[in-house]
């Protein structure tokens, strides 16, 4: 039986280019409600169709704000009309934008003429914390990424959730993060010795959930090798290796934060 109350709400697991283009998994992104406000996280390539086809139906037009932590095609292919259908295509200026810099303008994802019918941009930065009606969350420092990437702490009257976004791994990551739910992108079964793919691996995770002891870590955002090692059981493993309450995301999973009040 779902609550009444603040929830999180999986509409896509995907991580990485074969498993968005081959859709093995959704890549929906991410609805989080809390209070009489709604936010979109990341909506990336099928968000809008994810939202309309969910049980319970998800009305986009009844969003608050949406957040792109940063411009990568995953998280970002359905931006523009999300803008639209927040904002009933455009009829009715409504909802915030927040994004960082380089996803709009010149090389950015976010068409100029959709920033007309919001009702205001904010550009990320690191170590802020932002508004929007009942959610308030921050961003840490500029996660380790090709492009600019922010994870955030949200800040709920039932818990704080973390989102730790695609990053590579270092020591003192976990430092950034001090949820007592951990939402953490892991692209990657095993680590990989590759400058150019800055993607945690599950031994990264490993390292930062041992370090934090979160109540919930739940595993989101799944490359193919992940897919292939099956991340309900990499998620049953790695709670019996920490003795820590692990999951993995299924698309359309909710996860309801009265239960962690």
């Amino acid at each position: 039986m779902e609550g009444k109350g603040g929830f999180i709400k999986f509409l896509g697991t995907a991580g990485a280019r074969f498993v968005v283009t081959k859709q093995l998994r959704a890549s929906g992104g991410v609805w989080i409600s809390s209070g009489k406000t709604n936010l979109y996280l990341d909506p990336g390539p099928g968000a809008l169709v994810r939202c309309l086809s969910s049980r319970p139906r998800l009305d986009p037009s009844k969003l608050g704000a949406i957040l792109l932590s940063h411009k990568h095609l995953d998280h970002s292919g359905d931006i523009n009309i999300m803008i639209e259908a927040m904002s009933q295509g455009g009829s009715r200026r409504r909802g915030t934008l927040f994004a960082p810099q380089d996803a709009l303008g010149k090389g950015g994802v976010v068409f100029e003429y959709v920033l007309d019918y919001l009702e205001g941009v904010q550009i990320l930065e690191a170590n802020m914390t932002y508004d929007v009606g009942d959610i308030t969350f921050s961003t840490v420092r500029a996660h380790s990424h090709s492009v600019e990437t922010y994870g955030f702490n949200f800040k709920f009257p039932e818990a704080e959730v973390s989102f730790i976004t695609d990053t590579g791994f270092s020591p003192d990551i976990a430092d950034q993060y001090a949820g007592s739910v951990m939402v953490i992108n892991v692209v990657r079964f095993l680590p990989v010795e590759k400058a150019n793919i800055d993607h945690l691996s599950i031994e990264d995770v490993k390292q930062i959930i041992e370090r934090r002891r979160p109540r919930l870590t739940v595993l989101t955002h799944f490359g193919m090798t992940m897919i292939k090692a099956k991340p309900w059981e990499v998620a049953e493993k790695l709670g019996n290796e920490t003795g820590l309450r692990v999951i993995a995301a299924r698309d359309g999973m909710r996860l309801d934060l009265a239960e962690f009040a």
